[in-house]
């Protein structure tokens, strides 16, 4: 050991993540920051696939994986408790950064009190400011030296709020190859490759299917009417959403009943010509596709009105094509992708504009170069991938910490 290896030890770097896809964040953080400092030691709160590249995870992840409402209400005084404990266990193992990923309305808390100690703190993912309520920015630059950002346009939000913030590119543009496999994807499905083919996400929870699912396989059924041969595939998100979506189209009175998959999302979007699908995360995937899609979102009549009233919505478009190729400098009018929200939200509207796309090669062809300059775009850095680029930005508060 040499005498500067005694002045800077191996590094101690703090994560928590409080869901799935900010494990898979983690363990992305972990290996690249490994690979920068081979000795350093990992703690905090994860899952599987940070344990597995060697994290030492002092909770369980699903401490903190909880949804709605009502079931964080419940779990309040336990979630107090749990995040007071780990503060004062942070501050005792002083790691040299905190690094807090997603689940901000735990994170930045825990973030707030660990800096107010002298410790550097990140928060990786940034809240949709873009979208409602960009004060909040200013709120986690309380709680955060740096803030990692998904999204090519949030870094210019926040510099106005005089908060450190980094684009470090988006996880999934890495997953996603920029040509796509159209042919391998229905070989892996088993469908004919002259075929049109539909994909149907109507939502990854049940609550989701429970509301919009109609809509979508009536629309679906509407297409296939008007279009011989079509195949509709529809990827259930996990167990209950299958149980949901086998009810619904138990329900259908339609000979043609689409073909319920066990998972393989990205699959049956690289298979198909269109993809129908709810507002979220998934176009998002549709777009890395390289898919045509529609969009489709309805929330209750009640939620919808405060929201507008409150004026918490900043922006005239909802799914991330569209949002993104705004931001990106295609127009401020761009749309790419027809959006049918609220009052729109019919299965003969959902049908009609579903078809227009089946029917207009030209129109999917100048979506398809848009989405592939949108995948670029959100690659932040075509040599390396999002983990990489985490891990620098991380490591600069890392060497400040350590006296580099």
């Amino acid at each position: 050991m040499t005498p500067t290896d005694i002045a800077h030890p191996a590094p101690l770097i703090a994560l928590i993540a409080g869901e799935d896809s900010g494990d898979q964040l983690g363990a992305d953080l972990i290996a690249a920051l490994r690979r920068r400092y081979p000795g350093a030691r990992f703690i905090g709160i994860g899952g599987a696939r940070m344990k597995g590249q060697g994290f030492d995870s002092w909770y369980d992840i699903k401490e903190l994986s909880l949804f709605g409402f009502a079931e964080v209400v419940s779990h309040l005084p336990r979630l107090l408790r749990l995040r007071k404990e780990l503060v004062a266990r942070l501050i005792a193992a002083k790691p040299d950064v905190v690094v807090g990923i997603d689940a901000p309305d735990f994170n930045l808390g825990v973030e707030q009190r660990l800096r107010a100690a002298g410790i550097r703190t990140v928060h990786y993912v940034s809240p949709s400011v873009w979208a409602w309520r960009e004060k909040r920015a200013e709120k986690i630059g309380r709680s955060a030296d740096r803030v990692l950002c998904l999204f090519p346009m949030e870094p210019a939000i926040y510099a106005r709020h005089g908060v450190d913030a980094r684009f470090v590119g988006h996880p999934l543009a890495d997953r996603f190859a920029l040509v796509s496999d159209r042919t391998g994807a229905r070989d892996f499905l088993q469908l004919p490759q002259n075929a049109p083919v539909l994909a149907v996400l109507p939502g990854s929870r049940p609550s989701e299917v429970a509301m919009l699912g109609r809509a979508f396989i009536d629309a679906a059924q509407q297409v296939a009417k008007a279009l011989p041969g079509l195949r509709i595939l529809i990827p259930a998100a996990n167990e209950r959403v299958r149980a949901s979506l086998q009810q619904l189209l138990a329900d259908n009175s339609e000979p043609d009943v689409p073909q319920l998959l066990d998972g393989h999302a990205h699959e049956a979007m690289l298979a198909a010509d269109v993809v129908l699908l709810a507002s979220g995360t998934a176009t998002l995937e549709a777009m890395l596709a390289k898919r045509p899609m529609v969009v489709g979102y309805r929330v209750s009549p009640i939620s919808y009105r405060i929201a507008r009233a409150l004026n918490m919505l900043k922006t005239d478009v909802y799914s991330l094509p569209n949002i993104l190729a705004r931001a990106s400098g295609m127009g401020a009018d761009a749309v790419l992708v027809p959006e049918l929200m609220q009052d729109d939200f019919t299965a003969d509207k959902l049908a009609q504009a579903t078809l227009a796309l089946f029917n207009d090669s030209e129109r999917r062809g100048a979506i398809v170069a848009a989405f592939e300059q949108l995948h670029i775009a959100l690659r932040g850095d075509l040599d390396g991938h999002a983990g990489d680029l985490a891990a620098n930005a991380v490591g600069e508060l890392v060497d400040a910490s350590r006296g580099r």
